[in-house]
């Protein structure tokens, strides 16, 4: 497995990709950010292990923004920082799993090959990302009375088709793979950047949130603002 060890610690670094190396996976280590973010956004690597202090960029912001450009790739973070809020804004970057140092490497290795096998499990272990089914690994979702069906690019309400636009599309496809998941206007600004067919730029979000909200109604299901962290899909009562 071709893996992305992303640590500014030079000296955990190589310790770290040493012990990898020796059970078994090819390490290519980034010591900033942007690094990591340049490699792990492109196909041929099939893990990442992330620290979230990192220069250039930080450790959360490559997170969110690989999260985006490969949905299903295995992200693991490490980091010093153990507090609750810092795990529930990891996780809901977009990490997989997280891990405070100090730690042994055994229970490292274990949490990547349990990742493995239940991406593997699911068919999206080692995709590609022009392989890779857009914004997650079902092609036919169900959610309440909505049904988001990528293979034949529809979307339906209890039975009934709703038109979506280019970017409505995009943007209800990052919402339903990421449901019940917090998911920031810098994940939706990054999936609508391959997008040019329509104009407007990040202030004009809640405009199309405000459209896709109105045609969710009857399904079940809601988008949710969390003020100063993003949007989620989740269910209605």
């Amino acid at each position: 497995m071709r893996t992305v060890l992303a640590e500014d610690d030079v000296i955990l670094a190589d310790a770290l990709s040493a012990n990898l190396r020796h059970a078994g996976f090819e390490v290519e280590v980034a010591t900033n950010g942007a690094v990591a973010e340049y490699l792990l956004t492109r196909p041929g690597f099939d893990l990442g292990i992330i620290d979230l202090g990192l220069p250039l960029v930080d450790g959360l912001t490559v997170v969110q923004r690989v999260r985006a450009a490969r949905p299903t790739l295995p992200l693991v973070i490490l980091t010093a920082l153990d507090g609750m809020e810092n795990r529930v804004a990891g996780l809901n970057a977009g990490a997989d799993d997280y891990l405070t140092k100090p730690f042994d490497f055994p229970e490292l290795e274990a949490r990547i090959r349990a990742l493995l096998r239940r991406a593997q499990a699911h068919g999206s272990a080692a995709l590609p990302i022009e392989a890779a089914p857009n914004h997650g690994a079902d092609a036919k979702v169900h959610l309440g009375g909505l049904v988001f069906d990528r293979e034949a690019h529809r979307a339906s309400v209890r039975g009934q088709m709703i038109d979506l636009s280019p970017r409505e599309w995009l943007l209800l496809d990052l919402l339903v793979s990421h449901v019940r998941k917090v998911i920031s206007k810098e994940q939706i600004a990054q999936v609508w950047s391959a997008d040019m067919s329509e104009s407007g730029g990040p202030a004009s979000l809640e405009v199309y949130i405000h459209r896709v909200r109105r045609k969710l109604e009857g399904s079940g299901m809601g988008i949710r603002t969390v003020r100063g962290l993003g949007y989620l899909l989740e269910t209605q009562d």
